[in-house]
């Protein structure tokens, strides 16, 4: 078996500094992407896997590390290139412009290099104005827009290709939501509020739809800690009382968050900027989260779809910095039982004890750190 050559989490800091990686691009997009070869060795390397990273144009770092880390969740990928072979549409969208992308990767003569996703972000930058600036942006901001906006592409596709006069297909009735689409099929998951009167004992729920999770972090906690937190009950009571149907009057209540079905693909968004008004601006919360390898939930409802579903980690997108404004975004992912950072161009091969380096800091003082932003489970059973 060839040697395995990490990088150490002194020297990925060490690269990550703008001055030095500015000095070294000629070694990155050279020397060190051969390295990476050498170090996963020929007869390990996986057959039809390609390690590109992703050119940077000013600020672009945000969506270069959520789309790095969505191309390495297999299903989300399979998809997309499922439907760059099917779509023969002349109309360029975002959607064709990502599948053209994860296409030109997936198909490259080398293994590893790097792409610079030039016709992407010109797309990006025309679809939203908040984008179209070369000032940092949030990469779950990102994230979210481009999960909703393909999925409203696909919707608009479906609605424009079928055929007037004739019957009406699922979800062209009056009222009736559309049938769900590929996005929902991989990262659509279901909250059910629950609420119970505390004078008639009446439980009443509903239900939402969610394509990530947003968890408030604690110190020196987990991400099972933060879920269990997120489905704590809470009681409504003074000027927030329930109106009870049942009662037919305001009465305090207690009420809880779980999770009714769980996603393919879970997207754990932690969150790490808040408000802070003492300084009049947001500042980053680098509390220590642990985020385990492999993942189960404990906050599911009582009649929850899948409740056993086990979740892998896949990819972690980073926060590098002091604060929401100033800072960068790099990506970790596995592939094929090894792990990948992924900063901007640059590709290093790290040991799985590296993820450590990136759950924060044990102490409160204010300082810059490369903690956890959004981490991406895949569900064991994905066909």
């Amino acid at each position: 078996m060839a040697a395995t050559v990490a990088a150490s989490s002194s020297q990925l800091r060490e690269r990550r500094n703008p001055n030095y990686a500015r000095a070294c691009t000629l070694l990155y997009t050279g020397t060190t992407i051969s390295q990476l070869e050498r170090d996963i060795g020929s007869d390990q390397f996986p057959p039809n896997e390609h390690y590109f990273g992703l050119v940077n144009f000013g600020n672009t770092c945000y969506s270069n590390s959520v789309l790095q880390a969505l191309y390495f969740c297999r299903p989300f990928r399979e998809k997309v290139l499922e439907y760059k072979a099917r779509n023969k549409r002349t109309k360029e969208t975002l959607l064709t412009c990502l599948a053209d992308l994860f296409y030109s990767i997936a198909t490259q003569k080398k293994k590893v290099g790097s792409i610079a996703p030039k016709k992407f972000i010109a797309r990006l930058r025309k679809e939203k104005e908040e984008f179209d600036n070369y000032m940092q942006q949030d990469a779950h901001e990102f994230l979210n827009f481009l999960i909703n906006h393909i999925n409203e592409i696909i919707l608009a596709e479906r609605t424009q290709s079928k055929p007037t006069g004739g019957k009406c297909g699922a979800g062209d009735a009056a009222g009736s939501p559309p049938e769900p689409t590929w996005v929902h099929e991989i990262f659509q998951g279901i909250l059910t509020s629950e609420t119970r009167c505390l004078n008639c004992e009446t439980v009443s729920s509903k239900d939402e739809d969610f394509f990530d999770l947003q968890v408030d972090v604690d110190q020196n906690t987990s991400i099972t800690h933060c879920l269990r937190c997120f489905s704590n009950t809470e009681t409504l009571c003074s000027d927030n009382k329930f109106k009870c149907d049942h009662c037919s009057s305001y009465q305090e209540a207690q009420k809880r968050m779980r999770v009714k079905k769980l996603p393919m693909i879970l997207a754990l968004h932690l969150k790490r900027f808040k408000y802070v008004e003492q300084y009049n601006r947001h500042i980053k919360v680098s509390h220590r989260v642990v985020f385990p390898l492999e993942l189960r939930l404990f906050n599911t409802s009582d009649d929850a779809v899948n409740p056993d579903r086990l979740y892998d980690l896949v990819a972690v997108v980073i926060h590098c910095g002091s604060g929401p404004n100033r800072g960068h975004y790099i990506s970790i992912v596995k592939s094929h039982g090894f792990w990948l950072l992924f900063d901007d161009d640059m590709v290093d091969k790290i040991d799985a004890s590296t993820i450590e380096d990136f759950y924060g800091l044990t102490s409160d003082i204010q300082k810059s750190s490369e903690t956890g932003y959004i981490l991406f489970y895949q569900s064991r059973d994905c066909s």
